[in-house]
């Protein structure tokens, strides 16, 4: 008997994003559903109903998100994930928090993200997808972390330079990540695997903020201290004007502006964006 799904994809930006598919998209919908689990960078709102000090359910975060304001989303708009869904023709994910109590449907996905969380031994374990049919995964390499106001906040940079120990230990990760996603391949042929280099693209955009409409790279939106950095956004903090020219939002997370910017491509860019394939082509494979 067919297995319900029959395909699925997941992206690691340091949270673990995926899409699922099954046969009979609707016209226009490329994955007809998407799934998330991640952390506080494509959280939509999971934290809002847990104990946690990890929210993002105050103003003014979501001051740019039209029509939706604070939902618990870390950024001044719209996450990696929400612009991926409108690009595959997809509505806004539920964070899974309230699929119980609001009985929401979740046959077009739901998100499972949740601010701070981590990566344990046991997720891999519990984690079996492929075995419910799953069949296209797409992870996402962990960006330059050395580079977010946080850090630079530090001072162990310097100016105009990122704690290169860190993006070290960024590297370190994606490399054995890329290694993984060629083994996987390997391994289960009746499965797509792709590496999403946002590690890269993030780099890029650094050297290069011009060319993407961008002209602050070294602090955040909103913040307080050095590089607007050392304390992150707090309720009724004043941001700034021109967020959509800021690359970070707070002192850990991208603006709206930057997480369009990676969406799209990766959705339609090149090879060393997705490795071996992005968005687009696996929705056709």
């Amino acid at each position: 008997m067919e297995k319900p799904w029959s395909s699925f994809a997941i992206i690691l930006i340091s949270c673990l994003f995926v899409v699922a598919q099954k046969n009979g998209s609707v016209v226009g919908q490329q994955f007809p559903a998407m799934f998330v689990f991640g952390d506080s960078l494509v959280d939509c709102g999971n934290n809002n109903y847990i104990s946690s000090l990890a929210r993002a359910n105050y103003l003014p975060y979501g001051i740019d998100f039209i029509g939706a304001g604070p939902t618990g989303r870390f950024c001044n708009g719209k996450t990696i994930i929400d612009f991926l869904g409108d690009l595959l023709g997809l509505p806004l994910l539920p964070p899974f928090s309230t699929t119980f109590t609001d009985r929401r449907d979740i046959l077009m996905g739901v998100n499972y993200a949740s601010a701070a969380a981590g990566i344990l031994n046991e997720s891999g374990k519990n984690l079996e997808v492929y075995n419910l049919g799953m069949r296209k995964f797409l992870l996402a390499a962990i960006g330059p972390l050395g580079c977010m106001p946080n850090q630079l906040a530090t001072g162990l940079a310097p100016p105009g330079k990122c704690v290169a120990y860190v993006n070290d230990m960024a590297q370190a990760f994606n490399t054995r990540l890329m290694a993984l996603v060629d083994q996987l391949n390997s391994n289960y042929t009746e499965a797509t695997f792709v590496y999403g280099n946002t590690y890269r693209l993030f780099t890029e955009i650094l050297n290069n903020p011009d060319f993407y409409g961008l002209s602050v790279t070294d602090r955040g939106c909103c913040g307080i201290g050095r590089n607007r950095g050392q304390i992150t956004c707090l309720p009724f903090s004043i941001p700034c004007f021109n967020r959509d020219q800021y690359l970070f939002w707070d002192a850990y997370h991208p603006s709206q502006a930057f997480n369009e910017i990676v969406a799209r491509r990766a959705y339609s860019g090149g090879s060393s964006d997705c490795y071996p394939m992005n968005l687009k082509q696996m929705a056709l494979v």
